[in-house]
């Protein structure tokens, strides 16, 4: 692979690079660069998350700790450099971005960020990329907040080391890969990721001031949303959301995203100040995991002030059904093998009319609990909850991320994955109107053509 013209210097990125075990950061980026280059299905799934698409004809150049042409030989010997960069060529188009990467608990700050932009500007490139164990929504929700003119000439996108591994996984999992070399090479990549000794980790922790912030909502003191306190558990909680998605990929070999409002999925800035303010008013944490082919998005819940997590999925109600018992019943035949400790099922009907709450385990005997006392109205929406009362270890910053990774998973796998949406059934003929249009049909056929 010749070096590129506008470069001085440079190494190509190895799958086993001969780096000292001091220098993970850039041992990390040069087998993930590396595998880019050598798994064609891997590249693809990766650059279309930033809308680069990847032909089959189109190469990937990987490069680590590239130094430019004419660049300050203060900086170079300082090593004050990019860990890496991607050449992508289709044709004679060339896409080319920046790579900068931290390991365990290193991050990159707004300075750093910038200095990656001009310098991508400087020469012509298209992007920056950052990984790092951070967590974004999006590859282009930045962790760092940088002005919006600072991203005006060159794109910037942020991976986290738990994404990339995601990817691998589903890749792995799915029969993504149809080259069984490239499997293999996935394969070893992967498991260098998974390895402690990479510095690669998940969300393990909400912030430092989750204690704090659950006891304020105990007793009922004031929260400011511009607080850092507030931001601060906000930003943590985005990341938690992610680590969900990631979590709940992997477990269940498909895609699974947040569900986002457009301007939140355009604007993370936006995103952080709504939600924070709706936290002030509202002291929930609250998000909605999109599963592909599920009958319903799993809503995720943490409220501070009953120190309670809910997951639940929402369906409408069969409308071939008249009553609110019938309409339960058709729910709990789909929940025949789940596990009712924790679960509920919640009607709800239209308007002010009643809404009724009742255990699982009870309404598998009593499917008439769910009816109203107040209204006759059948319910038109039936949610299936799970609830884990945390009490006193809500405010651990570890035992709540511990116990919300636990119940998400165990939610779907007893009850979400069982579920299927009432859907009208197909028009039928009957018998008597089969016959009859038979009859009227027959002397028709049977009458002499003039």
């Amino acid at each position: 692979m010749p070096r590129p013209d506008f470069l001085i210097g440079d190494e190509p990125a190895r799958l086993i690079p001969v780096t000292p075990d001091s220098a993970r950061e850039l041992k990390s980026v040069s087998v993930i660069l590396a595998g880019l280059r050598s798994v064609l299905e891997l590249r693809q799934s990766l650059l279309k998350s930033l809308g680069v698409r990847v032909g089959t004809n189109a190469t990937l150049e990987a490069w680590i700790e590239p130094v430019f042409q004419n660049e300050d030989k203060k900086a170079v010997k300082n090593k004050d450099r990019p860990d890496g960069l991607l050449i992508l060529r289709t044709g004679r188009r060339e896409w080319r971005a920046l790579i900068e990467a931290k390991v365990n608990n290193d991050t990159i700050g707004e300075e750093q960020v910038s200095r990656y932009l001009q310098q991508a500007k400087n020469h012509k490139l298209d992007a920056v990329i950052t990984i790092t164990n951070q967590f974004a929504a999006l590859p282009t929700h930045h962790p760092v907040k940088l002005p919006k003119n600072a991203t005006k000439s060159v794109a910037l996108f942020h991976w986290s080391w738990a994404f990339i591994r995601t990817q691998c996984q589903l890749l792995l999992k799915n029969d993504g890969v149809e080259d069984e070399d490239q499997v293999f090479i996935l394969s070893e990549i992967l498991r260098y990721l998974e390895s402690d000794r990479s510095g690669i980790s998940h969300f393990d922790q909400m912030n430092a001031e989750w204690k704090d912030v659950v006891n304020k909502v105990k007793s009922n003191a004031p929260l400011a949303k511009t607080s850092d306190e507030v931001q601060n558990t906000i930003a943590a909680w985005h990341q938690e959301q992610r680590d969900l998605c990631l979590i709940m990929s992997r477990l269940t070999g498909s895609d699974v995203s947040l569900k986002l409002k457009n301007d939140h999925r355009l604007d993370p800035a936006k995103r952080l100040k709504d939600d924070a303010d709706a936290f002030c008013k509202a002291p929930t944490l609250n998000c909605a995991l999109h599963i592909i082919n599920a009958a319903a998005d799993l809503e995720v819940t943490a409220d501070l002030q009953r120190r309670m997590i809910y997951c639940s999925m929402r369906l409408a109600a069969p409308k071939d059904k008249q009553s609110t018992k019938a309409r339960v019943n058709w729910l709990l035949r789909q929940l025949k093998k789940t596990t009712p400790t924790g679960f509920f099922i919640r009607a709800t009907r239209p308007g002010k009319a009643e809404t009724t709450y009742q255990a699982l385990k009870d309404l598998r005997d009593s499917p008439e609990l769910l009816e109203s006392d107040t209204s006759n109205t059948a319910a038109t929406t039936l949610e299936v909850v799970y609830e884990v009362d945390l009490a006193g270890k809500f405010s651990g910053r570890k035992v709540f991320v511990e116990e919300l990774e636990k119940a998400v998973p165990h939610f779907y796998q007893e009850a979400g994955q069982l579920l299927k949406a009432w859907t009208p059934p197909p028009p039928k003929i009957t018998r008597a109107e089969s016959e009859q249009n038979t009859r009227e049909k027959a002397p028709l056929e049977n009458a002499e053509l003039p």
